[in-house]
């Protein structure tokens, strides 16, 4: 009498072709989105120490980036600017000729088949590097609002696709929503960070985008790591408020949240693989403790899995660039 089962799951193990045949997610370089930092000026390109391959640069050298993105098969690109000056209120970024508007107009005259997303946030344009306007020591929901509906009307006017508010201030959805609409940009979605969390992984994007707060932190407006319920909460409120998108951030050290919230909407979901989770195994592969390439593909498969139709990510363009050459 045979001993073993009637069923062995290593006989479609056996061969990449047969694992191929029976996978049940795959990372494209369509289901990416590559997020680019630019600064003013021409031919500037500065590297983040903290994030290996990821750099500063200016819209002429963004639209280098983003070109070869685009011919690589990654449909979308996140952009954050960095501006030369700050102010207590951030009026940089919802000035007419910002860095991030004139990147914008940019890339839709030079690439109109990119898909063009713009932060929707003060926190890179405020002296202070807080997500809105001050009251004291905190920052003033209701205040900061109409600031950043001004932001995302100067992105949509300027040709921004989608425009993405990251800020985590409450009723920020409705007033932008309304704001664009009255401005005549209906069609405009709004992608809402309406998953958040107050995350450490955050630390080498706040180098790259010059956004460190200046004291304090933002666990008052950012998500208790700890809370997964309230995700869907947020999620909830932000659906309400018209939200055409959803996003949840971080991502590889929140699968369960992704799931969670996949499970409960139907509304596309993201989700942002942070400059954290990318630095540590970029950091962990130039020491060679492991195989960089194969560990950012399966982190990325994860996210997948979890339920996010979208990754943004700093390793797009590696990805894709892999993945052309087999």
């Amino acid at each position: 009498m045979n001993d073993y089962p009637s069923f062995r799951p290593r006989r479609l193990r056996r061969s990449e072709a047969l694992r191929g045949l029976v996978r049940e997610r795959t990372v494209q370089p369509a289901d990416l989105v590559l997020p680019l930092f630019v600064v003013p000026g021409k031919g500037v390109r500065r590297p983040v120490s903290s994030m290996p391959g990821v750099d500063q640069t200016s819209a002429d050298e963004l639209l280098r980036d983003a070109t070869e993105a685009l011919q690589l098969g990654i449909p979308a690109v996140l952009l954050f600017g960095i501006p030369e000056e700050k102010d207590d209120v951030g009026s940089s970024g919802y000035h007419p000729s910002g860095v991030v508007q004139e990147a914008v107009r940019l890339l839709k005259r030079e690439l109109p088949e990119l898909i063009v997303v713009t932060d929707v946030c003060l926190c890179e344009y405020t002296s202070h590097g807080h997500c809105g306007v001050l009251r004291g020591e905190t920052v003033d929901n209701d205040a900061t609002l109409p600031l950043l509906a001004r932001m995302a009307v100067s992105h949509a006017e300027a040709g921004a696709d989608i425009v993405a508010p990251s800020d985590m201030m409450d009723g920020r959805v409705k007033a932008i929503r309304a704001a664009l609409d009255v401005k005549g940009h209906t069609d405009v979605p709004i992608l809402s960070y309406a998953i958040k969390y107050a995350s450490s992984f955050y630390g080498p994007f706040r180098d790259a985008a010059e956004s460190a707060p200046s004291f304090g932190d933002r666990r008052g407006y950012q998500m208790d790591p700890a809370n997964a319920r309230e995700a869907l909460r947020e999620a909830r409120l932000d659906i309400d408020e018209g939200a055409d998108l959803l996003m949840v951030k971080p991502a590889h050290a929140y699968l369960d949240v992704i799931h969670r919230v996949r499970m409960a909407t139907e509304l596309p979901l993201w989700a942002y693989h942070v400059s954290g989770e990318y630095a540590m195994v970029m950091a962990a592969a130039e020491r060679g403790w492991l195989d960089g390439d194969r560990a950012m593909t399966e982190v990325l498969t994860s996210i997948k899995r979890a339920g996010a139709d979208r990754v943004v990510t700093y390793y797009a363009r590696q990805f894709a660039r892999r993945a052309r050459e087999g």
